[in-house]
């Protein structure tokens, strides 16, 4: 998949949407539901009501890009269906993806060395 580095901030919205809304109507939504601006790289992904679909949608600085994806033999795993966003890492973002449960992909401690060899 193509898809903008890991440093990029990812959020997930909870409720499930209208799978019909395009560009626009993500954007918008985004804008007026989740209070977001879609337009500074941020990665909104969205679920449909049966689980077993996904969208994103991100600005890659000259135009929105929207990307789709359907499991064939199972759902994703969500987050609880609640207003509002949660944020992924990019490693969660990619179990969550693949089809995998993001809840037990943890972010390893990065820490600086004691000395320099």
């Amino acid at each position: 998949m193509i898809f903008p580095s890991n440093r990029v901030r990812i959020l997930v919205a909870t409720k499930p949407v209208d799978f019909r809304k395009g560009h626009d109507g993500l954007s918008a939504l985004v804008q007026s539901v989740l209070r977001k601006d879609p337009f500074t790289g941020t990665v909104f992904v969205f679920r449909s009501r049966r689980a077993d679909r996904l969208k994103l949608l991100y600005f890659d600085g000259t135009g929105l890009v929207m990307a789709y994806k359907r499991l064939e033999d199972k759902t994703f795993t969500w987050p609880a269906i609640r207003d509002g966003t949660i944020s992924l890492n990019h490693a969660q973002f990619e179990a969550l993806f693949s089809g995998l449960d993001w809840r037990k992909v943890k972010a390893l401690e990065a820490r600086s060395p004691a000395a320099a060899e």
